[in-house]
């Protein structure tokens, strides 16, 4: 496994296809040399294993912003959830980001920014109100699908009442 660090150590001459160069190289090292039928399972997960991220495994190489592991993302969105585990009680955190809107997890951090009030009072009001409606008729999606799926009967006979009323029928 210290092959495999190694080689995906990034470096400023490597490129995405040294890279699959180099770890296809290893694959067949590592197939050739554990030939002994105890070593079959090591060698296969190994494979499923690599095969399974080949096709993202590389991207960083050749696109420097792109970080290599997702380890940040994995560490804020816990953080994030445990967070809102102990405001809450609730361990699951879908319906909060169902009913909030998937950006409700960069909020936490936001507030925690030190120059947030001063960034905030740079939009105009012009500019929070457009975004705020943009931003309200987006979750009215979520809020439709949510109660349709909650109780679909009782969703189209409001829509049918809403309806009947634009008509002019009671």
């Amino acid at each position: 496994m210290l092959h495999v660090a190694n080689i995906l150590n990034p470096a400023l001459d490597q490129s995405t296809e040294s890279v699959q160069l180099q770890m296809t190289y290893l694959l067949n090292w590592i197939e050739q040399t554990y030939t002994k039928e105890l070593d079959q399972p090591m060698v296969k997960n190994f494979k499923s294993y690599t095969k399974g991220f080949w096709k993202g495994l590389f991207t960083c190489y050749d696109h420097p912003h792109v970080p290599r592991t997702n380890n940040d993302h994995e560490r804020f969105f816990r953080k994030t959830k445990t967070r809102h585990r102990r405001m809450t009680g609730l361990r699951s955190w879908n319906e909060y980001i169902i009913r909030s809107g998937e950006f409700v997890v960069f909020v936490d951090d936001a507030l925690r920014q030190k120059d947030l009030l001063k960034r905030l009072q740079s939009v105009s009001y012009k500019t929070f109100r457009e975004e705020r409606i943009r931003w309200s008729c987006r979750l009215e999606e979520t809020t439709k699908r949510r109660r349709f799926r909650r109780n679909p009967q009782e969703y189209l006979e409001a829509a049918e009442n809403k309806y009947c009323m634009l008509i002019g029928q009671s």
